[in-house]
C-alpha cells in the first residue's frame, strides 16, 4: 500500500491463501490505522471504498463482521457519549469505537517488523562493547587468573586441565597459577532521545513525511523495550515548542501548524538525558525543514521562515556545543536535500562532532537501525 498526494492510497494486490478473511483485512487495517494516526473511523472509512474497488470481503465476511472481531478480539472498544441518548448496553447509546493499548502494541510491533524484520534477534537483550572484562556476557576467550577476579569466572574444566599439564595426574594439585578466568563483555546500557519534528512542513508538497518518522519511532520503541530493555528510550516532539510524549502516544501523532524551534527540542532532550545514570547517551533527531523559530526568555516567540536566519542558526550552534561538552552526540536524519539545509546541517554536526544522514523517506528506519547499534559499542566510561 503507498501514500499518494492525490488520492491517498495506492493499493497493491496481494494474494495470501493461508489468512483467514479476518487475517487479511486486519493486516490492511494495520497500516490504515497508523497513516490515520489512531482515528479507526478514517481507518475504517478508507477499510471500505478499498473494499469497494478491490472486493476484499465476501456476502459470508463483511467489513461489520471484521468490526465485530476486532471488538470480541479486544482490538477496539466501544465509548458512549454521555450527552447521547442512549446508554451502553442498551443498543441505543451515541457509540463511538477507539483502539485499546492492545492495538497500541500491535502498531508498534508491526513497525518493527517492517523495518526491522531481516534482523535477527538475539536472546540476551543488552548492549556489548569491544572491551573485555569484568562483565556476564561470554566471549569464549580465556586468560590467567588474577587476584580480584569473581570466582564465578573460573573456567574449572580449563584449570584442571592445566593442572593436569602442570603437575601430572600421579601429584595432582590445583593452585592459584593454574587458575583460567573466562573472558566476559562489559553489557553497555544506552539512554536515547528520540526528537521528531513536527513542524507543518512534513506534510508540504504532498508528502506524508510524519508517518514513517512515527513508525520509525514505534519499531525503535518497540526494539529497545524487547531486546535491549536496561535501555531507556525518551521520545519528544518539537515545533514551535517541545514536549515529551510516551510511547503509547505515538500513533495518534500528527503534525500542527507549527515552525521548526530546534533549539527547545536539544534543550528538553539535554535535560532528559542529565537525569539518566547511563554512562551512554546519545540524540535521534528527525527533522526535514530548517530551524525557523525560538522562545525568548520573556516568553516570546521570534519566527523567520525566510531562509537562514543567523540568530536562530547560531543559538543551534551553541546547543550542538553544549551537547559535545556533556559527551551527548546528536545523529541527524535529515529528509531534505536543498543544498543550503545541507550546509547547516554540517556545520551543526561539525559543532557537536555528532553525525548526519542526507536520506530520503525509504530506508530512514534501517539507517536509524545501524546507528543505534554502532554507538551502543561505545566504551563504558568512568
Amino acid at each position: 500500500m503507498k501514500n499518494t498526494h492525490k488520492k491517498g492510497f495506492v493499493f497493491d494486490s496481494y494474494k495470501a491463501p493461508d489468512q483467514s478473511p479476518f487475517e487479511k483485512l486486519f493486516e490492511i487495517f494495520k497500516e490504515l490505522i497508523t497513516h490515520t494516526s489512531g482515528d479507526f473511523d478514517e481507518a475504517i472509512s478508507w477499510l471500505r471504498e478499498l473494499d469497494k474497488e478491490y472486493e476484499l470481503t465476501t456476502p459470508d465476511y463483511t467489513i461489520d463482521d471484521f468490526i465485530e472481531d476486532l471488538k470480541n478480539k479486544g482490538y477496539i472498544r466501544e465509548e458512549f457519549d454521555p450527552d447521547g441518548e442512549g446508554t451502553e448496553g442498551d443498543g441505543s447509546g451515541q457509540g463511538k469505537f477507539s483502539i485499546t493499548a492492545k492495538t497500541e502494541q500491535m502498531i508498534r510491533k508491526h513497525a518493527l517488523d517492517q523495518i526491522f524484520g531481516k534482523l535477527k534477534r538475539s536472546g540476551r537483550g543488552n548492549h556489548r562493547t569491544a572491551f573485555t572484562g569484568r562483565g556476564d556476557e561470554h566471549t569464549g576467550d580465556f586468560r590467567e587468573y588474577r587476584f580480584g577476579d569473581p570466582l564465578e569466572r573460573i573456567s574449572m574444566t580449563e584449570s584442571m586441565r592445566n593442572a593436569q599439564i602442570n603437575h601430572g595426574l600421579d601429584n595432582f594439585m590445583l593452585n592459584e597459577d593454574d587458575l583460567v578466568v573466562e573472558e566476559t563483555h562489559l553489557k553497555a546500557q544506552m539512554s536515547t532521545v528520540l526528537m521528531i519534528d513536527i513542524s507543518h512542513s512534513m506534510i508540504l508538497y504532498g508528502e506524508d513525511r510524519i508517518t514513517p518518522a512515527k513508525k520509525v519511532a514505534m519499531a525503535l520503541a518497540e526494539l529497545i523495550t524487547t531486546r535491549y530493555p536496561k535501555d531507556t528510550l525518551e521520545i519528544l516532539v518539537f515545533g514551535n515548542d517541545a514536549w515529551p510524549i510516551s510511547i503509547k502516544e505515538l500513533p495518534y501523532l500528527k503534525v500542527g501548524p507549527y515552525h521548526t524551534n530546534t533549539v527547545a527540542g536539544l534543550q528538553l532532550a539535554m535535560d532528559m538525558l542529565r537525569r539518566k545514570r547511563n554512562t551512554n547517551k546519545q540524540i535521534f533527531m528527525i527533522t526535514d525543514g530548517k530551524p525557523s523559530c525560538l522562545r525568548e526568555p520573556n516568553g516570546e516567540y521570534y519566527m523567520n521562515s525566510m531562509g537562514l536566519d543567523p540568530y536562530i542558526v547560531d543559538k543551534c550552534y551553541q546547543m550542538a556545543r553544549q551537547a559535545r561538552k556533556l559527551h551527548i552526540p546528536i545523529t541527524t536524519f535529515m529528509i531534505a536535500r536543498d543544498p543550503y539545509l545541507m550546509q547547516f546541517i554540517r556545520h551543526f554536526t561539525e559543532a557537536n562532532r555528532g553525525k548526519a544522514f542526507f536520506t530520503g523517506l525509504e530506508g530512514l528506519g534501517e539507517m536509524i537501525f545501524e546507528d543505534y547499534e554502532n554507538n551502543r559499542k561505545r566504551r563504558i566510561r568512568g
